[in-house]
């Protein structure tokens, strides 16, 4: 597994978490960086995904809400959501990540942490994402 995808891992891991927690996701995630250097440690990038989905969390749930067919936002599995925003932050906020390593970082983690039905729905609600991008950017 390479290094971005760990962290990509990483970053869905802690948003999970403080959905499950309700706890702040950025709080969660400075009680991790300050852990010791272990196997709980975070990368840099998952510390930049995780920072980055809740700044544009409004807007990327917005588009999730908006471009899934018959899902709310609370009715997709939690794992489902923390990857999906990482996909659509790294679509339309991360220049230097291709859209489709984004889609396909986000559907194999999905065939790895969720349900079977998972990967064909994150695969097809990011590609809307992907298809309107051009309608997104300023």
């Amino acid at each position: 597994m390479g290094a971005r995808t760990k962290a990509r891992k990483r970053a869905a891991d802690i948003l999970f978490e403080s959905e499950q927690r309700t706890v702040d996701p950025l709080v969660l995630l400075q009680d991790r960086v300050i852990e010791p250097h272990t196997e709980a440690s975070v990368p840099q990038y998952a510390v930049d995904l995780v920072e980055g989905v809740v700044a544009h969390r409004e807007r990327i749930d917005e588009l999730l809400e908006t471009y899934s067919r018959d899902w709310t936002l609370a009715r997709m599995p939690a794992v489902d959501r923390a990857l999906l925003r990482i996909g659509v932050f790294e679509i339309l906020y991360c220049a230097d990540v291709p859209d489709a390593v984004a889609v396909d970082e986000a559907v194999d983690l999905a065939r790895r942490l969720s349900t079977d039905e998972s990967p064909g729905f994150v695969n097809g609600l990011l590609g809307r994402v992907l298809e309107i991008k051009p309608t997104l950017l300023d």
